[in-house]
């Protein structure tokens, strides 16, 4: 590249005049929308993190299931275990992370779609709003309050 067209490039963006970008910008709280789409950000940080949690799940999941190779008396020390209140709390914690990645997803295979656009803030909150009813559901009925 010659410095002509360099001193060029250089004094074309100094000059004042309108950014072209795509999208609004970042937020002025980054870290919470991390690619500056106001609930949508948030909603596609979540969902990436439930997706890891899901899958940190899946594993976790089977290596509790290879307890049932080793014999009964494992398995009903681990089923001690797991039906105590305070592990119960976590098991409330996975369901709402199950029901927010799917929702979600449902979301996102509307808008990605091209089916719901138009409504995607009222399709996150009519899930945010499923979801709340059904995770309180959930822990009426894990905690033994259903």
């Amino acid at each position: 590249m010659s410095s002509s067209s360099l001193s060029d490039l250089v004094a074309e963006r100094d000059r004042p005049g309108p950014v072209h970008h795509k999208g609004p910008g970042p937020a002025a709280n980054g870290w919470l929308d991390p690619r500056g789409r106001e609930h949508g950000g948030r909603a596609f940080a979540l969902h990436r993190l439930t997706g890891l949690v899901l899958v940190f799940y899946l594993y976790l999941h089977l290596a509790v299931l290879s307890l049932l190779l080793v014999g009964s008396s494992s398995w009903s020390s681990f089923l001690g275990i797991v039906t105590a209140k305070g592990f119960l709390a976590f098991e409330v914690v996975l369901i709402l992370t199950l029901i927010f990645h799917g929702l979600n997803g449902i979301r996102v295979a509307l808008v990605g779609s091209g089916v719901m656009v138009s409504h995607e803030r009222a399709i996150f909150w009519a899930g945010m709003t499923i979801g709340a009813v059904a995770i309180a559901g959930t822990a009426l009925h894990v905690f033994g309050a259903l």
